[in-house]
């Protein structure tokens, strides 16, 4: 009676069965050192591509506050019609002054630590540890 396997063709391997473990490990070796350099490849170009969106942003950033510096003195243009120049420029200074310290003080409440804690994390992995010492008793 012969193998099922000796009896297709192209089914037969002569490597002994140490000899295919040999080459499963060298081609897992090679597959993995080829997945290694995709990975370094690709995270290469995320960062270049990180790169050029921040350099965007900031370039974006530059421009939108001159543009509001220049909206800013329009206004004190506008203004300096109804009252004198310098009036015009003490107001427009006040007010813009004023949304900034706000903005500022609602930014750094937000970047507080106590705000910035993983309450919910915390608080599930307190459950977790609860539930691991039940299982164990």
């Amino acid at each position: 009676m012969t193998h099922p396997a000796e009896t297709r063709p192209g089914l037969s391997d002569p490597r002994s069965v140490p000899q295919l473990l040999g080459d499963l490990a060298r081609d897992l070796s090679t597959l993995f050192r080829k997945e290694g350099q995709l990975i370094r490849a690709e995270i290469s170009d995320k960062i270049t591509q990180v790169q050029v969106g921040a350099g965007s942003l900031a370039a974006g950033g530059i421009c939108l506050l001159a543009a509001l510096l220049v909206l800013l003195q329009a206004l004190v243009i506008g203004l300096s019609k109804l009252m004198d120049p310098g009036w015009a420029s003490l107001i427009v200074g006040v007010v813009v002054a004023i949304i900034g310290v706000v903005l500022l003080k609602k930014g750094a409440d937000q970047m507080k630590a106590a705000n910035l804690t993983p309450d919910r994390t915390a608080n599930q992995l307190s459950k977790d540890a609860e539930l691991v010492r039940e299982q164990v008793r």
